[in-house]
């Protein structure tokens, strides 16, 4: 089975005190890294006093970078300087930096080619906003956003992405994305995968469901076929609450293994 993933997106929350307090309260509690990878992904400003403070099995995270090694780009973060922290992951393409960034598809391309160059681990965000879900434009959405996004990327380097499945109409919202449709547009990337690569390379890239996760779904979405972790928003910023769902997802894996035993 692909290795779930439970990252969490902070967004424009918390000091440098919240952060620190946060990672030392899940270090000891988060579940191995290789049963679930675990990651908490924080503004740039706390990523190097985070990384100092990770313990051996949490991650830490950036949620944006630029593309370029260095130059007049006031205010961006390059990612030789996110290597510099300590990171191993960065969000790219999230909707929120398409929509009041101006974020493209170029952009995006851009970005998730220069974290491989640097050893980051890309996650890339794709997703339709309500009025595209309304047309049923979904699928047409998703699958222009995949293709630009991994346009000249190598299929050795397939299995080093993350893609997320973020339906825009769901973030933030109170409820999220029907589990079934979830797993159906999960399914929907890979697919676009296996077309653009082979099959077995579309197996082994592992794909997130966000938006409105939280640890009253997230039990049902994790047990989905195409589903292989979350990216978590307001979820991520309590630590008993991010702690639930780590454990749900190790529940999961056991209960495969036990499967598999049986």
């Amino acid at each position: 089975m692909r290795k779930p993933i439970v990252a969490g997106n902070w967004k424009m929350y918390k000091t440098r005190d919240e952060g620190i307090h946060f990672v030392y309260d899940v270090n000891d509690e988060v579940p191995d890294k290789d049963v679930v990878e675990t990651v908490i992904c924080a503004p740039s400003i706390l990523l190097r006093c985070l990384t100092r403070r990770q313990g051996e099995n949490l991650r830490i995270g950036a949620q944006n970078m630029h593309y370029e090694e260095e130059g007049a780009y006031t205010g961006e973060i390059s990612p030789s300087m996110l290597s510099s922290t300590g990171v191993t992951y960065c969000i790219i393409g999230h909707s929120e930096r398409r929509q009041f960034n101006g974020e493209t598809e170029t952009d995006v391309n851009l970005k998730l080619k220069a974290a491989l160059k640097h050893h980051i681990i890309p996650i890339v965000c794709v997703g339709e906003t309500k009025d595209q879900y309304e047309h049923a434009d979904t699928d047409y959405i998703l699958g222009l956003q995949v293709k630009l996004a991994l346009k000249d990327i190598s299929i050795e380097d397939i299995p080093n992405i993350v893609i997320a499945y973020e339906p825009i109409w769901a973030v933030g919202a109170k409820q999220a994305a029907p589990t079934d449709l979830a797993n159906a547009k999960c399914g929907f990337i890979r697919k676009i995968i296996a077309k653009t690569y082979n099959k077995e390379v579309a197996n082994q890239i592992r794909i997130l469901y966000g938006g409105s996760v939280n640890k009253t779904n997230f039990r049902e979405l994790i047990r989905q076929e195409h589903v292989d972790g979350a990216l978590l928003g307001r979820a991520s910023l309590d630590s008993n609450h991010f702690l639930e769902i780590c454990q749900m997802a190790v529940d999961y894996v056991k209960e495969v293994e036990k499967g598999q035993a049986e």
